[in-house]
C-alpha cells in the first residue's frame, strides 16, 4: 500500500518540478498584432475582388498587376529600411494569399451556380486603390516586425496568432499563406 502511494507522490512531485522548470512561453512582440490585422484587412478585400472577377469573367491571375504591386512596394523599401528581397517575398505572399481566397470563392460560386448578392465595388476605381493604401501601412508594420523575424519563437507566435485570428478555415489558410515567410533566418 505504501509503495503505490510513494510512487504516486514521487510522480506528482516530479511532474510539478518539470512544470516549474519549463520556461514560460515568450509572448509575441507588440509589432505582430497590427501587422496581422492589416494582412487580414487586405485579405478581406479578396472577397470583393472575387465578386468583381465573377462578374467580369476576368481570370484571378493578373501577372502585370502583380508585377506592378511588387515593383511599387520595392521602390518604397529603402524608405522603410527593408531589403528588396524581403519586400518582394512579403508582397508575393500577400498576393498569393489573396488569390487563394479568390479561387476558393469562385469555385464555391461555380458549384452553387451563383455568387452572393453583395455590393460590387469597382475593381479599378475602388478596390485596387484600397489595396494600394494598405501597402504603406504593411511596409511600416513589416519594418516594425523585422527585428523579430529571426527569433526562434517566431513560428510559434504566428501559429498561435493565425489560429486565434481566423475563425473561418479559408481565412486561416489564407492567413497562413500570407505569413508563411514572415519568420526568416534572412530578413
Amino acid at each position: 500500500m505504501r509503495l503505490p502511494l510513494c510512487l504516486a507522490l514521487l510522480t506528482a512531485l516530479l511532474a510539478n518540478t518539470a512544470t516549474a522548470a519549463a520556461p514560460a512561453p515568450v509572448p509575441a512582440p507588440a509589432a505582430l498584432a497590427p501587422l496581422l490585422s492589416t494582412i487580414q484587412e487586405r485579405l478581406a478585400i479578396a472577397d470583393k475582388v472575387a465578386l468583381s472577377k465573377w462578374d467580369s469573367g476576368k481570370p484571378v491571375e493578373d501577372r502585370q498587376r502583380e508585377r506592378d504591386v511588387i515593383a511599387e512596394a520595392i521602390a518604397e523599401a529603402p524608405y522603410y529600411k527593408l531589403s528588396n528581397e524581403t519586400v518582394e517575398q512579403f508582397f508575393s505572399a500577400q498576393i498569393e494569399a489573396n488569390k487563394l481566397v479568390q479561387y476558393a470563392h469562385l469555385s464555391d460560386w461555380h458549384a452553387q451556380g451563383k455568387a452572393p448578392n453583395d455590393p460590387r465595388p469597382d475593381l479599378d476605381g475602388l478596390i485596387r486603390p484600397q489595396l494600394d493604401l494598405l501597402q504603406n501601412r504593411l511596409l511600416q508594420q513589416l519594418a516594425d516586425f523585422t527585428p523579430y523575424r529571426k527569433d526562434p519563437h517566431c513560428p510559434l507566435w504566428l501559429a498561435k496568432a493565425n489560429k486565434t485570428a481566423a475563425q473561418v478555415p479559408l481565412r486561416e489558410l489564407a492567413l497562413i499563406r500570407a505569413t508563411a515567410e514572415l519568420c526568416s533566418a534572412h530578413p
